[in-house]
């Protein structure tokens, strides 16, 4: 069975795209990412909120606007913060650095490394 983790940020155009980049090719996991801003580049829905088996959002303000807008839907869902604050550009190394360290803090997974994916090479 497949894990699928959903990562949240405002507008998923950076911190939540990069996971979602990042983890793409770890296998055993689906992931997907999504903002809560109007504007985001892919806005949340009941639908992911539905699919993840873990929710992961980058602020406590996000999981906030989730609880506000999905409270039926988060009934029995793991959301977990990682504290990764607006301050980085899409693939910053210390962002890539600090995802991968925090996300295998709530999930058994390990992200490809430029050793074993050639698209991080």
């Amino acid at each position: 069975m497949t894990f699928k983790i959903l990562f949240v940020c405002s507008r998923n155009k950076i911190r939540s795209l990069t996971a979602e980049h990042l983890f793409a090719a770890t296998p055993g996991i689906q992931v997907r990412s999504a903002g809560t801003e109007n504007e985001a580049r892919v806005r949340v829905t009941s639908g992911h909120i539905g699919w993840a088996d873990l929710i992961l959002v980058m602020e406590k303000r996000h999981r906030d606007r989730l609880r506000q807008r999905f409270a039926h839907d988060l009934v029995g869902k793991r959301v977990e913060c990682l504290d990764i604050p607006d301050e980085f550009e899409y693939m910053d190394e210390e962002l890539v650095a600090t995802l991968r360290s925090r996300v295998t803090q709530y999930a058994d997974i390990q992200p490809p490394t430029p050793h074993n994916d050639p698209l991080l090479q």
